[in-house]
């Protein structure tokens, strides 16, 4: 297993040993590490998803209002 050391403020440090105390805090800082590398992953993935559609709009043939009206019409039946 790695050791990994950070510095955190003095206040973090604290509430965090008060929050977890009696607790395993490398068990937990590794789990609270986890969550933050998903996170961050979830976050890119959401980031590429929103570029792909852009990218493909970008590529899409343009609408005019007349057809956009007609499509909402022909919906409604």
């Amino acid at each position: 297993m790695a050791t990994v050391n950070f510095s955190v403020p003095e206040d973090v440090k604290n509430a965090f040993n008060e929050a977890f105390k009696n607790q395993n805090k490398s068990a937990i800082i590794a789990e609270l590490m986890r969550e933050a590398v998903e996170r961050a992953a979830r976050k890119q993935r959401s980031a590429d998803a929103i570029d792909r559609i852009l990218e493909r709009r970008r590529h899409a043939p343009a609408v005019t209002d007349e057809e956009l009206r007609a499509a909402r019409e022909e919906g409604r039946q």
